[in-house]
């Protein structure tokens, strides 16, 4: 990216440039506007289908504005988005940033409890504890929180894997026992390799547990159980669309409860 288009908003450098480029880009760029705390989570098929383009044009978009691809160009968006947050002006709710910032994480996850229905999160419970081995599958910005489960499952007592690279997770899975269940992890509900995972451990008739944000995504409607990490989405605020707070709260909340298991009686 050059040195002054890093200086500008991306919505500037697009109508400066919107003249001057191809019908295909002004597409793409009539989509960005008008839809761009979406675009920031895309990634460049995503953008192409949704403006019914190609990657390539998309690409080339991106290019004709200065950038030097669509990475860079999502990150200025995403810096352009996290600028626009919305600044407390009273001077005492300044003062307080920080405990309103923590009030606000203890409301979700107040949300997400008054979520998660109890019989539900009784059974994956029990699941798990009588389950050969936990297979835990994440990849990318998940994966930190399938080690963080796998390695406390194995504190437990419960055998597990979870391997962050999906070639070693799908040879386990296709090696898995028929007493073995499966944990997913994807806040989209649409991780390419986790729903590889989920095809093989239904093909072996594994029992599943997913824990996503979209209950209406592939991987959660290939699930036996899911447990909703949705609870107060803000799109006005661009952290809340990167944060897997909720996923890995409802990790915790598993591990407590399977040595707390009387607490449903």
């Amino acid at each position: 990216m050059s040195e002054n288009i890093s200086e500008k908003e991306v919505m500037e450098v697009i109508r400066a440039n919107y003249a001057g480029v191809f019908p295909a880009s002004q597409k793409i760029m009539d989509y960005i506007m008008r839809h761009p705390q979406d675009v920031v989570n895309f990634n460049v098929s995503d953008l192409a289908k949704a403006s019914g383009t190609s990657d390539a044009s998309v690409v080339r978009a991106c290019r004709s504005l200065g950038y030097d691809g669509y990475s860079q160009f999502r990150l200025a968006l995403a810096r352009d988005l996290g600028k626009k947050q919305q600044v407390p002006k009273d001077p005492e709710e300044k003062d307080n940033f920080i405990k309103n910032m923590f009030s606000e994480f203890c409301g979700s996850l107040m949300a997400l409890a008054d979520n998660l229905d109890r019989e539900t999160v009784k059974k994956c419970v029990s699941i798990i504890k009588e389950a050969s081995c936990v297979h835990v599958i994440a990849e990318g910005n998940t994966s930190n929180i399938s080690q963080y489960l796998g390695f406390r499952l194995e504190r437990l007592g419960i055998k597990s894997t979870h391997y962050p690279d999906k070639v070693y997770f799908l040879n386990q899975l296709n090696f898995a026992d028929d007493k073995d269940i499966v944990i997913a992890i994807s806040k989209s509900g649409e991780s390419a390799s986790v729903k590889e995972g989920v095809v093989i451990a239904r093909e072996k008739r594994l029992k599943i547990i997913a824990i996503t944000s979209v209950t209406k995504s592939t991987i959660a409607k290939a699930a036996d159980y899911v447990l909703s990490s949705n609870s107060i989405m803000d799109k006005n605020n661009f952290y809340k669309t990167y944060s897997y707070l909720n996923e890995l709260a409802i990790a915790d909340a598993l591990l407590n409860f399977i040595v707390n298991e009387d607490l449903f009686n």
